[in-house]
Order: C-alpha cells, then sequence, then structure tokens
C-alpha cells in the first residue's frame, strides 16, 4: 500500500508515463491531507482544482486527514531531521502519514526523506 508524495502528482500532469504506471500499479492509493492541499493550492484557477478533485477521484485515492499522532510525529522528525536534511514542515506530515497508516511513501524527493529512519520510502526516478 503506498502513499503518493506530492511530485509524483506533479510528474503525472506533466505526462510521465512511468509516474502514471507507478499510481496505475498500486491497487490501494493513499495521499496525505497534506499532499491534498498542496495541489489544489498549485492550481491556477477553478478548472484546474476541478481537474485535480476529478483526477483524485478516478484514481479512487483515499485522503488521509491529519491526526494528533501524525502532527505529534511529523513535530519530532522536525527536530530530528531538518538541520540534517532540509526537512520542511509539509514533508514531515506526509512522511508521518506514512509512518502513522503503515504505507510504504513514493516521491523522487530522496534529499529530505532517505534520513527518516522509520519510513518506508520507495525513491521514484522519473
Amino acid at each position: 500500500m503506498t502513499l503518493f508524495d506530492t511530485d509524483i502528482f506533479i510528474w503525472v500532469q506533466k505526462g510521465n508515463e512511468k509516474a502514471a504506471k507507478l499510481m496505475e500499479k498500486s491497487s490501494n492509493r493513499y495521499l496525505s491531507i497534506q499532499t491534498y492541499m498542496e495541489l489544489l493550492q498549485c492550481a491556477r484557477d477553478k478548472t484546474q482544482h476541478r481537474y485535480v478533485k476529478d483526477f483524485i477521484a478516478s484514481y479512487g485515492f483515499i485522503v488521509l486527514p491529519l491526526t494528533e499522532n501524525i502532527g505529534h510525529r511529523a513535530s519530532i522528525y522536525i527536530e530530528e531531521y531538518t538541520l540534517v536534511s532540509g526537512l520542511r514542515s509539509g514533508d514531515a506530515i506526509i512522511a508521518a502519514t506514512a509512518v502513522e497508516n503503515n504505507l510504504t511513501l513514493a516521491s523522487s524527493n530522496a534529499k529530505h526523506f532517505k534520513t527518516i529512519k522509520d519510513l518506508s520510502l520507495k525513491i521514484f526516478k522519473p
């Protein structure tokens, strides 16, 4: 079971077939509420908002909420990894969502995530 980082969605939107196949291969598709908000935030108009929502629905993604445990774990990740790897709060929330839900995180952003010891990470290379 896979949690997809925001960058994988962006690769798909850019027409990257490997990213699309990665999503298609996964039988259970998850994204964090953080990724959902990032995708909507990047939309320039209502048409793009609708596209994002339709894409998520058509692929059957399950949006995982921000819980107290995820927030706590993300804050620990910031304390432990920001100075080492440049981990930002959004990425900490995404990583914590994966760990708290026993999911593998698919991302092409190895720099920020590879130092997190308890994270199962699948590095995507476009």
